[in-house]
């Protein structure tokens, strides 16, 4: 397992992040000092902070998606921007409604600054992508992004539907993933690629690369969910366990037809919030059924999907190369 990102994430960031903060300052005072706490610039008190942020991948793989259909990563800053801008709306929002009280290793901002801010701050974001985007004035990356986030809003309400049903079933679960994640990261590599200038065909393997690379990221991210080290994560330990979620490795154990599985079931239909031996008690049946296994091995299907696509692309070889590293960090990941 590994914490570190690729150089090519790292290197994408020097480029987003000067037009993320260009578009951010557009915000009223008062709602950017609430996003730049979130974005991870600021303190609570809005003095400047030294690291802080999330991985951008979203970004990065606009603005390799652009490189791979051979155009200058410039081109697509302003769909790596979109996207990065979606994401943190869809993630304000869903430490809302989640009621995580932490995000790296920080309070959210609902814990901090109340939940009618945090919302307030979510749709402002997303207003903020479109202007980003229609400035580009290309009318099929805006439809791209809308669809985008109709996609994520629809993965949403399907996780949230999916708390008070007793039954679901693993294909749905992965739909609702498709939904919530890899629409925004599928739509990362179509925006790079659209905005690059690509033909039909390149958009739409990027398109389908970025699919798969999100469905794959969403599995680490279930897995780390139940067995991740929260001084990583930061997230509290057993997260997804402690409200209850049914992230596709919980499905995947609750459909084993095993005794392990109907153990885990009373747990989930549980009133009284899970103690901690409870939580413990959770994920070591979740172990017991092979789901964990099961996980991390479709999340490799996945990835080799996202590889498999590249070739109705031929991108440069060091792009390739870029893509491939962004593949293996996914899943091996620990964050």
């Amino acid at each position: 397992m590994t914490t570190t990102l690729p150089s090519e994430v790292s290197a994408s960031q020097s480029l987003v992040r000067p037009a993320l903060r260009e578009a951010v300052d557009t915000l009223e005072p008062a709602m950017r000092r609430i996003v730049s706490y979130h974005l991870g610039w600021t303190d609570q008190h809005g003095d400047a902070v030294e690291g802080g942020g999330g991985k951008a991948l979203r970004p990065a793989l606009a603005l390799l998606a652009a490189q791979a259909v051979r155009a200058r990563p410039e081109a697509a800053l302003a769909g790596a921007v979109a996207v990065e801008l979606v994401h943190n709306f869809s993630l304000l929002h869903d430490d809302v409604m989640d009621g995580d009280t932490e995000r790296r290793h920080r309070p959210t901002v609902w814990a901090l600054f109340g939940t009618p801010a945090a919302i307030l701050a979510g749709d402002a974001l997303l207003a903020l992508a479109v202007e980003v985007l229609e400035a580009t004035g290309d009318l099929a990356a805006g439809r791209c992004l809308t669809s985008a986030v109709r996609r994520l809003i629809e993965g949403q309400t399907a996780d949230i539907d999916f708390e008070g049903r007793a039954l679901v079933g693993v294909e749905e679960c992965l739909r609702m993933e498709d939904g919530k994640t890899a629409s925004l990261m599928s739509c990362a590599a179509e925006l790079g690629a659209l905005l690059g200038g690509g033909d039909e065909a390149g958009v739409a393997a990027l398109g389908r690369f970025g699919r798969n690379l999100g469905m794959g990221f969403q599995l680490v991210d279930d897995l780390l969910g139940i067995v991740g080290h929260p001084d990583v994560t930061g997230k509290p330990v057993l997260a997804d366990l402690r409200v209850r979620k049914k992230s596709v490795p919980v499905v995947v154990a609750l459909n084993s037809g095993t005794d392990s599985a109907a153990a885990l079931r009373e747990f989930y239909r549980g009133d009284r919030p899970p103690t901690e031996d409870d939580i413990q008690a959770m994920a070591a049946l979740i172990d017991d059924t092979g789901a964990i296994t099961w996980t991390r091995e479709r999340a490799r299907h996945y990835i080799a999907e996202a590889e498999a696509s590249l070739a109705a692309v031929n991108p440069p070889e060091e792009i390739r190369a870029a893509l491939a590293d962004l593949t293996r960090f996914v899943v091996e990941r620990d964050r």
